[in-house]
């Protein structure tokens, strides 16, 4: 059996459209077990152009709901799998922060569709929780988002361990979720000239990189303003490892 963990991102940015970056998201591959972590804007259509096949995912899981670049393809992918070449017949299970069965609930309200699919979905409302699909072990994290319920998930197959921040503040929970960690996939909204409250910027990155002892950083959730300063030589200013600038639909191995 194949015991690889690796990660594609289906998106590297933000909110704020650009021609070679979408909004984030990621295809996790552990073994034969399929998930996605946050689907923002264009990430479903993401998944055909890597190749991958939107029906083999039964695992949804989002880091929060209060931006809608992070969630945004959630009723695209309920929508898509009603489609009846193959007709989905497996549970759909969503995973988010508290709330999120609220926030679900309002989304079929808007879209009554969603609500009428022919097959089952379950929410699951994580805070510090640990879970087991298969047998991939999922940890989340509440996280410093300004106020809004967001979790960090770590993924740990294989012997094998990837982080994913989604949008947080520097924060002890997110050294604490990373610790050890083979690859952390943090977000890097801004250059350290622009600071801005329930994000990171490379010097926050690299500190916590740092005090978890990751292996390797990949940076995403990046505004047009990184482009305009080598983020990748900031966050190497806290910590000596291995780091990389994510690009849309590039696949990482552990």
């Amino acid at each position: 059996m194949d015991r690889q963990l690796s990660v594609t991102i289906l998106g590297a940015g933000t909110g704020v459209p650009l021609k070679d970056r979408q909004a984030p998201g990621l295809a996790v591959q552990a073994g034969p077990t399929h998930l996605i972590l946050d689907s923002g804007s264009g990430a479903a259509y993401q998944l055909a152009k890597a190749g991958i096949d939107y029906h083999r995912f039964d695992h949804l899981l989002y880091t929060h709901y209060a931006h809608p670049d992070h969630i945004n393809d959630l009723p695209e992918l309920i929508f898509a799998n009603e489609y009846f070449d193959p007709r989905r017949k497996r549970e759909l299970a969503i995973f988010g922060p508290r709330g999120m069965q609220n926030f679900f609930e309002k989304l079929v309200a808007l879209y009554p569709i969603l609500g009428r699919v022919t097959y089952p979905i379950k929410i699951h409302e994580l805070q510090r929780s640990t879970l087991l699909i298969n047998d991939v072990v999922i940890k989340s994290s509440p996280l410093n988002h300004q106020g809004n319920e967001c979790v960090g998930y770590r993924i740990e197959y294989g012997g094998k361990s990837l982080i994913y921040s989604g949008d947080t503040d520097y924060c002890k929970a997110m050294i604490d979720l990373a610790q050890g960690g083979d690859l952390l996939i943090a977000e890097c909204s801004f250059p350290n000239q622009y600071k801005v409250a329930g994000h990171l910027i490379p010097t926050d990155v690299g500190m916590i990189a740092r005090q978890a002892r990751v292996k390797k950083v990949v940076l995403t959730h990046l505004y047009p303003l990184c482009d305009q300063f080598d983020v990748v030589a900031q966050v190497r200013e806290k910590f000596h490892g291995e780091v990389l600038r994510a690009e849309d639909l590039i696949t990482l191995t552990l």
